[in-house]
């Protein structure tokens, strides 16, 4: 590391916080009874989307329509559907399509909003003004109805759902990193970073941003478990997953003509989408009580 590097690197997380700060947050996160039932939620659901081909004990597009329509045994742990599917083994390999709608849902929003959030808040002026703008345009719509909207002229489809969500969501990450880049930007080491000569696009990527993410991380936590939602109610008005996927949504959609003759279709992926948003919640208010500054007291990434 060059002596110009020394000078105007800003204080690292070693070097605000004493040696026993994981202990810290074992501590917290011990302490902090929403944040353990989160974990417990999230792991089992992560366990069962790794291990679905064992777990499952049939094929999730098994038809046995002799057994269509069957309550819940111990055969069928959670029932059968109008085809005769094992509703368990179709929930459990439904895991993997929720926990695959947070990743990429999530990753492209925090992408795409946390760049132009960036830019705007780090470059102020037009720039800022145009972006800000482009942002309040999408905010004029429900979420729910803008990305419906969109997959309508995408084309109904898994990925074109998501894709939609992504777009609907990417605003509220664009003012939240740049309400973070306006408050971090005038420091003393982006400062003197400045009157070092490092160009705008190294103090941006170096100094600024790695001090102004942590409320993305902790928003983008809790809107795990919203994107799972919203991609679900697209599935249940027949522009999300197509059949036979096992998307919980799409359950929902295809027992709701069941619901008093068969409750078992439309109940189960529904507590297991409850189940899930609700862990994906209880974990971004754990991470927002060991990451926030105001919470923590003295430390500050």
């Amino acid at each position: 590391m060059s002596a110009t590097e020394i000078a105007i690197a800003p204080p690292t997380v070693t070097d605000l916080v004493p040696r026993s700060w994981s202990r810290q947050i074992v501590s917290r996160t011990r302490h902090n009874v929403g944040a353990l039932i989160g974990i417990v939620l999230i792991t089992i659901i992560i366990f069962l989307a790794l291990f679905a081909n064992i777990i499952a004990p049939f094929a999730p597009h098994e038809q046995q329509l002799m057994d269509s329509l069957q309550p819940p045994s111990a055969e069928h742990w959670f029932g059968t559907d109008e085809l005769g599917r094992d509703l368990f083994s179709r929930i459990v390999f439904g895991t993997r399509v929720s926990l695959r709608v947070a990743v990429l849902v999530l990753g492209l929003a925090t992408s795409v909003g946390s760049v132009l959030g960036a830019i705007a808040g780090f470059r102020g002026g037009l720039i800022d003004e145009v972006i800000m703008r482009v942002a309040d345009i999408f905010f004029a719509f429900p979420h729910f109805l803008l990305a419906m909207a969109l997959v309508a002229a995408l084309g109904p489809g898994l990925n074109n759902a998501m894709l939609a969500v992504a777009i609907a969501y990417w605003p509220r990450y664009a003012r939240l990193v740049r309400g973070s880049v306006l408050a971090v930007k005038n420091t003393t080491y982006v400062e003197a970073a400045r009157g070092l000569g490092c160009s705008d696009a190294r103090i941006l990527i170096r100094h600024v941003l790695p001090n102004a993410m942590t409320p993305v991380i902790i928003q983008a936590t809790m809107d795990a478990g919203i994107a799972i939602v919203t991609t679900a109610a697209l599935s249940f008005v027949g522009l999300g997953a197509r059949p036979p996927t096992p998307e919980w949504g799409a359950m929902i959609a295809s027992g709701r003509d069941y619901v008093l003759t068969a409750w078992w279709i439309p109940t189960f992926p529904g507590i297991f989408i409850s189940i899930t948003v609700a862990g994906f919640m209880f974990i971004g208010d754990g991470m927002r009580d060991l990451l926030d500054p105001a919470l923590r007291g003295h430390v500050s990434f």
